[in-house]
C-alpha cells in the first residue's frame, strides 16, 4: 500500500509566506468508528475507545489549534484531546466530508471510484473531487499561515484522500479503502515543502 511508504515533498504550487527556520505540523486526523454517515451520527462504543487511544497517541504532543469538521463523530473523536490540552475545538464547515450527490446512488460506489479518474466529475446536488479538494487545501493554507506550530485537523476519509492527493497524486481511489478509522497523517511544512507521512499504526 502507498500509505506504507508515503513520504513526499512537495513545493511547486504553492508558496507559503513564512520566517526561514520555522516549521509547523498539520496533523490530518480521519475520525474514529460511527454508527452512520449522516451528519450526527455518533461514535460507536469502539469508536470512543479509539477516541481515547487518539488522546494517548498526542499526550506528549503540544498542540496549539484544534480544527474540527461539524460532523458529530469528527467532533467526539477529538474531544477527549481538546479536554486533555484544555484547548478549544474550531468548528470549520470546509472540513465537513464531501458530498457526492444529494440522491440516492446505489451505485455510490463506482461512481466514487469515477470521481477520481475525472476529478472535475460530479452528480446530482453533489461536489466534484477538484470542488471538495480546493476547500479543505484552504483550510490547511490557512493554518500554515498562521504560524503555529501543531494544528489538528479532524475531517473525513474521501476528503483526506483528496487532499493528499492534492500533494502527491500517485494517491488514488485504493487509497481511500486503505485508510483506517481513525487515521492520521502529518503534514510537515518547511521552507516552502511539505513532508506528508502516515504516523497512525492501525490495530
Amino acid at each position: 500500500m502507498i500509505w506504507d511508504y508515503l513520504m513526499t515533498y512537495y513545493s511547486n504550487k504553492t508558496t507559503f509566506s513564512r520566517r526561514e527556520a520555522f516549521m509547523s505540523n498539520i496533523y490530518v486526523i480521519r475520525h474514529c468508528l460511527a454508527q452512520g454517515q449522516s451528519p450526527d451520527a455518533p461514535l460507536t462504543q469502539t469508536g470512543m475507545r479509539q477516541a481515547d487511544s487518539l488522546a494517548d497517541f498526542f499526550k506528549d504532543t503540544t498542540i496549539h489549534r484544534i480544527l474540527s469538521s461539524p460532523f458529530l463523530r469528527a467532533v467526539q473523536s477529538i474531544e477527549a484531546i481538546s479536554k486533555e490540552k484544555g484547548i478549544q475545538i474550531e468548528i470549520d464547515h470546509r472540513l465537513s466530508e464531501r458530498l457526492l450527490s444529494t440522491k440516492d446512488l446505489p451505485d455510490w460506489y463506482e461512481k466514487l471510484q469515477a470521481t477520481f479518474m475525472d476529478m472535475d466529475l460530479s452528480f446530482d446536488g453533489g461536489e466534484s473531487s477538484k470542488e471538495a479538494m480546493d476547500r479543505i487545501v484552504n483550510v490547511v493554507e490557512e493554518a500554515v499561515a498562521r504560524n503555529v506550530e501543531n494544528t489538528l485537523l479532524v475531517s473525513h476519509g474521501n476528503i483526506i484522500t483528496l487532499l493528499l492527493k492534492h500533494y502527491n497524486k500517485d494517491i488514488d481511489f485504493q487509497c481511500w479503502k486503505d485508510l483506517s478509522n481513525p487515521d492520521v497523517f502529518v503534514l510537515q511544512v518547511k521552507h516552502n515543502n511539505i513532508v506528508i507521512e502516515r504516523v497512525w499504526n492501525p490495530q
